[in-house]
């Protein structure tokens, strides 16, 4: 399979997108108003303790109070998920842990107490973060897991020979009561020098948190998680990634220095992209990510699925639409749920769904049918870097999945609820349709068709140029030799902006509003 990363870096938003078989599976944004805090380190203090639901809410400094389950405070866990290699917590997951039995949470945790903690979930909703005592400190080849002793081997590593020497490794190099550690998938055939010393990067990291800690005063953030890029160049780029393309210099040079440090041999794998054309434009990318704010999505059968995300949870309806088959009506169903199955796992993962979904495929008769489309799913939900659950079919011929939900959705974190339509819809946030503009100008450059360019937008997009960013507008006249204006139209959309060219006021938005 061949496999690609695309970085795509502007001044307030850096897009990642990875590709397999030149197709879109995950896209990625990270935005100065939209900051991350999952594997942030804060030194909180407990607010609150109740026993009723064996939780406790700890003061981190975000707008609410994080939510700490008794699972998740730290205990030397010797049967930790061994495939949870990204610093997500030691356990096996929230619902097999919830099942353990655990003592008082009260006789674990008191109030005004001041803990370590790390958040492993954003706050989604009207929900805040969530958060764990089991820190976790992810490198390129190793988790380091301060509070345990367990020595583990991602499952990937299939080989026994090698999962027995990496044990050995690890517990030569790692001195008794220093913690434990994972290796990771990309951690195959690790030499001891390097073991060795991104062991000791994490160890003192470590050190320095613990230092902070003792000298801050609760809420703080003492140690803060990898950027976007850096994590995505951590976690993902191996040598199973075929390239890397990125269209910021600045962002390459960062990438290379990194690489030459922890992995030189994907250096050659990194390359610079310097043509006019937009890279996501140039690789397609643009009308996938569009699709992923669709309710349908079309299959290659000519069938359809309707994604619906509720409060509750996520509903998937398969139809087969056009397509008829020729005779066999199980096996036109059957091609059908077989296209749905692989389109639902790519979807899953673009969007970044997460919690209970639920897929309602059309009924087949055939027992070993509906078992086939079930591994279909399963087998494409394996690419997924999210942990995920799929259960057998249900007497009402429903699939019932979970995926792990670390962060809101495409949906949620890019969209808010429509004041035009009473809630019932969604609208881009205005720093989103600024950025739209952005790409849109930046097309009409490499046009070289039109100078100057009258930019019609909602009141409140105008208002957040105006308060947020302010140089906007001379950004883009001088990085693409352009004559801009702007103009608020109260009759407009929020989410909705018009481009005029000329003296005649020529609307050229249709040819350059891509996406």
């Amino acid at each position: 399979m061949k496999r690609e990363i695309l970085i795509s870096a502007a001044p307030r938003e850096t897009r990642v997108a990875i590709l397999e078989d030149d197709e879109l599976v995950e896209f990625l944004v990270d935005r100065p108003e939209g900051e991350r805090i999952v594997g942030d380190i804060y030194l909180g203090q407990v607010e609150a303790v109740l026993p009723g639901i064996q939780a406790a809410f700890v003061d981190i400094g975000t707008e609410k109070a994080a939510f700490l389950h008794v699972s998740d405070i730290a205990r030397d866990d010797a049967d930790a998920d061994e495939e949870d290699e990204n610093g997500n917590g030691n356990g096996n997951g929230n619902g097999e842990r919830r099942n353990r039995r655990y003592p008082p949470i009260q006789e674990l945790v008191k109030k005004g107490e001041r803990l370590i903690v790390q958040a492993t979930k954003e706050p989604i909703g009207t929900k805040g973060a969530r958060i764990t005592t089991q820190i976790s400190l992810p490198g390129r080849f190793l988790v380091f897991m301060p509070h345990s002793s367990h020595i583990g081997v991602s499952r990937k590593i299939e080989d026994r020979e090698e999962r027995a020497r990496l044990r050995a490794l690890a517990r030569e190099i790692v001195p008794e009561g220093a913690g434990g550690v994972i290796i990771r998938t990309v951690g195959e055939e690790l030499t001891r020098e390097i073991f060795e010393r991104e062991f000791k990067m994490l160890y003192a990291t470590w050190n320095k948190i613990q230092r902070r800690a003792r000298s801050a005063k609760p809420p703080a953030l003492i140690h803060r998680e990898a950027k976007l890029t850096r994590g995505i160049i951590r976690d993902v780029f191996t040598e199973k990634v075929d390239a890397l393309t990125i269209d910021s210099k600045e962002v390459y040079n960062e990438v290379k220095q990194y690489l030459q440090g922890v992995d030189p041999e994907l250096l050659n794998r990194v390359h610079l992209y310097t043509e006019k054309v937009p890279l996501f434009d140039q690789y397609g990318v643009e009308d996938a990510i569009r699709e992923a704010f669709q309710r349908r999505v079309d299959l290659p059968s000519g069938g359809y699925i309707i994604i619906e995300p509720t409060e509750a949870l996520v509903s998937i309806d398969v139809n087969t639409g056009r397509y008829t088959g020729r005779k066999d009506p199980e096996q036109t169903i059957l091609k059908t749920n077989l296209d749905a199955a692989r389109q639902i796992a790519r979807q899953l993962r673009l969007r970044d769904i997460g919690g209970i979904i639920v897929c309602d495929f059309i009924d087949m008769e055939s027992k070993a049918n509906q078992d086939r489309v079930l591994q279909e799913l399963r087998t494409f939900l394996n690419r997924d870097r999210a942990r995920t659950r799929a259960f057998q079919v249900s007497e009402l011929g429903l699939i019932q999945m979970t995926r792990q939900r670390v962060r809101p959705s495409l949906y949620q974190s890019l969209t808010t609820p429509c004041v035009h339509c009473g809630g019932t819809g969604r609208v881009f946030k205005p720093e989103a349709v600024v950025r739209r503009i952005e790409r849109a100008i930046r097309r009409v450059a490499c046009d070289a068709a039109h100078k100057s360019i009258m930019i019609r937008v909602h009141p409140q997009v105008a208002l957040h140029i105006l308060e947020e960013e302010p140089t906007f507008l001379k950004r883009l006249e001088k990085s693409h030799r352009l004559e801009l204006d702007i103009r608020d139209d109260p009759l407009m959309r929020q989410d909705e902006f018009r481009l005029l060219a000329g003296p005649a006021d020529t609307d050229v938005t249709a040819k350059y509003a891509l996406g």
